[in-house]
């Protein structure tokens, strides 16, 4: 094959792959937290010096399936969803904690209550940006 045939496959070989937009892994609307874990308040809401330690929490536990700014991957729902903000604190409170490892979410229960609503006042940020 000449040189401009190559160019001319190679060009409709590619078209497909650049029109192809990156699949976000979609929200389970299944995942519903207990009325009593959704009526928690967040202790550390108002607090703007708590907010900072979410971000370094978020980056070193959530980024690498959510993505730096929260928007999601193939692996992770996007966080900054209307469906996901809606949410009431208490309820993410408790998803962090608990996971979804059906879903692929991790628990997180680990970590020290006051991260984890430092993570809650984060997923309020990403939303902003």
């Amino acid at each position: 094959m000449r040189a401009p045939g190559r160019l001319a496959m190679l060009m409709v070989l590619s078209i497909p792959i650049v029109g192809q937009a990156i699949q976000v892994r979609p929200h389970d609307p299944e995942w519903l937290a207990p009325v009593a874990a959704a009526s928690k308040r967040n202790p550390l809401e108002g607090r703007a010096d708590a907010r900072p330690g979410g971000g370094r929490v978020f980056r070193e536990r959530c980024s690498s399936c959510h993505g730096d700014d929260g928007r999601g991957t193939t692996t992770a729902p996007d966080l900054t969803q209307a469906v996901v903000q809606s949410q009431s604190d208490g309820a993410l409170f408790w998803k962090i904690s608990g996971g979804n490892t059906y879903a692929g979410m991790p628990t997180f229960s680990f970590l020290p209550e006051p991260q984890r609503w430092q993570l809650v006042l984060h997923l309020r940020e990403l939303a902003k940006r």
